[in-house]
């Protein structure tokens, strides 16, 4: 069977396991967020930390909360990992001030970018306490403020988009705990291990000497892939044998990074009465991934002569096929989580997940961004649509004013912002450019991949980038902050705006949102903003290594 009908097998395999569940599971998100009943374990959290659960905020209130629960994250990690000295199953292990911080803040915004080796870095309580506890909240944030864009969309004349710390608390209780649980059950299944044990070290058959390490890798293994955000347990992440021990884990592991962002268009359909217009947003999404899946496979293939194609920095036990799949979920969502080197592709090959990460999170993005991250690209898309036709741009019967164009557009220039000056420093700058493992076009692609992992929240590595040393740490922290919650404030104030409106009545005039033209405008508008934005940026990278 050739690569290629590998895999459109691969893809289809994916999809169907995708299609099987994504309307139960959709379903059950619309029925979490719209309860007006609480469980008792929700009850009991909220008298802990006194909030009521009754009232609603606007959505100053709502953006404040996520701001506050933010800060409040990244110092209490922040200081975890600096005591972990006199933690329990600490191993002995330490970091510098600077690395610290930058893990904090990595985890703390779904991002989990590590500049350290995973399994030199923290000791067993801190990953369990400290880094799996904000793979859960990290990814709840995220569908928190989705929901209440969604409740934005839904509302006429409101001036409420709900409680931050409900929609946090039943994010994590009904939504990624019992997912996350069934997933670590299965991981442990196919052979993740999940111990407390300290390394030990093995002599091997051909006399040399091993370190095998332990840990409670399983539980946090689920998490990090089902809540998008991809943190390794070990250096090596998901191509280390212990957190993905084979194909069968390998299917389970791209399943659960794109369950949650494929099952929310569903969702966005069931709260504003229009199951279309979920459809058309995961038509977008898989339309993006699959290419991209196809792009990084055929690139591959071609990159070596041989019926294998290149299979440099790849596992035998997963391929050209399952190395590419891999790599387009991990980076069309904001995942981070890698079977194979990205530094090892090829130039075109190695560019497919870059570009991924410059669309801006929404092919499919992650849980609860990605969803956000698309409506913003609908609202850029009626504008312009608006424009076109001399019509006044509406979404759902909402008018799409100067508030809302100006919120969408300035969540559309965050991140390119911050990839391009940030990319644009490192390169003046001789301690940036002492970290590169290569030189010329390959070790700018190694630097703006770096920046474009932080600053759009992903977290995977080119991994030829030394990225442990201050200036690095310190400025990939800054992109990664700011480039979670500024989109998060300006999402939440066009939610605000959005649900203040009251509704349109449907008329011979009104533009519909839900036709086959409409999505192939959205997929222009996303395809456009990013190449008119960084074409100039990957013809010095990955398009000028291709050429030479």
């Amino acid at each position: 069977m050739t690569i290629a009908l590998q895999t459109a097998a691969a893809v289809l395999l994916v999809g169907a396991v995708l299609a099987a569940v994504h309307v139960p599971l959709g379903t059950w998100m619309h029925r979490v967020f719209t309860d007006d009943s609480d469980w008792r374990v929700e009850r009991a959290v909220y008298r802990v930390v006194g909030v009521d659960p009754r009232t609603e905020q606007r959505w100053t209130g709502y953006a404040g909360s996520v701001l506050a629960f933010a800060v409040a994250s990244v110092a209490l990690l922040f200081v975890l990992i600096t005591v972990q000295g006199w933690l329990p199953w600490n191993l002995g292990r330490t970091m510098d001030w600077d690395t610290a911080l930058n893990t904090a803040v990595s985890f703390t915004t779904n991002t989990n970018w590590q500049s350290y080796a995973g399994e030199a870095g923290t000791g067993h309580t801190v990953q369990m306490l400290g880094l799996t506890t904000q793979n859960f909240v990290s990814a709840a944030t995220g569908l928190a403020v989705a929901v209440a864009l969604l409740r934005g969309l839904a509302r006429a004349h409101a001036d409420r988009l709900g409680n931050f710390w409900v929609d946090l608390t039943r994010s994590t209780v009904r939504v990624l705990l019992p997912l996350a649980a069934v997933g670590a059950v299965l991981l442990l299944l196919g052979g993740v291990i999940q111990n407390l044990a300290a390394p030990h070290t093995i002599e091997t058959l051909t006399g040399t000497q091993q370190v095998i390490q332990g840990g409670p890798v399983a539980s946090q293994e689920a998490i990090k892939e089902l809540g998008t955000n991809g943190g390794g347990f070990f250096n090596a992440n998901s191509a280390h044998p212990f957190e993905n021990p084979g194909p069968w884990t390998n299917l389970l592991e791209i399943v659960l990074i794109l369950v949650i962002p494929f099952s929310l268009p569903y969702t966005y359909g069931l709260m504003v009465r229009d199951r279309r217009q979920g459809a058309v947003a995961a038509g977008v999404m898989g339309f993006l991934l699959v290419g991209s899946i196809a792009l990084a496979a055929w690139a591959e293939a071609h990159a070596a002569a041989g019926p294998f194609g290149s299979m440099e920095g790849k596992e035998q036990r997963f391929g050209i096929v399952w190395s590419s799949v891999f790599a387009g979920a991990t980076t069309g969502t904001s995942t981070g989580a890698v079977n194979s080197m990205h530094d090892s592709y090829s130039a075109l090959g190695g560019g497919v997940p870059l570009v991924n990460m410059l669309l801006g999170e929404l092919s499919p993005g992650g849980v609860g961004t990605g969803l956000y991250s698309y409506l913003v690209v609908v609202v850029l898309a009626v504008f312009i649509a608006g424009l076109m036709v001399g019509r006044t741009p509406e979404l759902l019967g909402k008018t799409i004013g100067r508030t809302e164009i100006t919120s969408a557009a300035l969540v559309t220039l965050t991140m390119p912002a911050l990839v391009l000056l940030g990319t644009g420093l490192s390169v003046v700058l001789p301690v940036s450019l002492d970290a590169r493992l290569n030189d010329g076009p390959h070790g700018l692609s190694e630097l703006m991949y770096a920046v474009a992992s932080a600053s759009n929240n992903n977290g995977s590595a080119f991994a030829g980038l030394s990225a442990d040393q201050p200036y690095l740490n310190l400025l990939l922290a800054a992109c990664m902050f700011v480039g979670r919650f500024v989109p998060i404030i300006l999402v939440l104030r066009l939610a605000g705006s959005l649900a203040a409106q009251g509704k349109r009545p449907v008329t011979a005039g009104t533009m519909p949102t839900h036709t086959p033209l409409f999505t192939t405008l959205v997929v222009g508008t996303v395809l456009i903003v990013a190449g008119l934005t960084f074409f100039p940026s990957l013809a010095l990278g990955p398009i000028a290594e291709a050429l030479s």
